[in-house]
């Protein structure tokens, strides 16, 4: 591997800003934001507005349309059988 040409691989904490849910991750992203941890270090603080904390998939809120195929909707549309 070539050296200085990759960025740096460092721990970071990641914030869900609607519901302020925080994870220890890694990441190369750079934040000017710091967060103390659990374990008592600071770590960079990412805030991001999805996390499976609220994510729709995640939270088992997500609504799946049955709607059926086109030749189902044309048939309901024009009572065709």
């Amino acid at each position: 591997m070539k050296k200085g040409i990759h960025p740096e691989y460092q721990k970071v904490v990641f914030m869900d800003t609607v519901s302020g849910f925080k994870f220890l991750s890694a990441s190369t992203k750079k934040s000017n934001e710091t967060i103390e941890w659990e374990d008592g270090k600071a770590y960079p603080l990412l805030k991001v507005e999805t996390s499976s904390d609220t994510h729709p998939f995640y939270t088992g809120v997500q609504k799946f349309g049955e709607r059926g195929g086109r030749a189902e909707r044309f048939n309901k549309k024009y009572n065709i059988i």
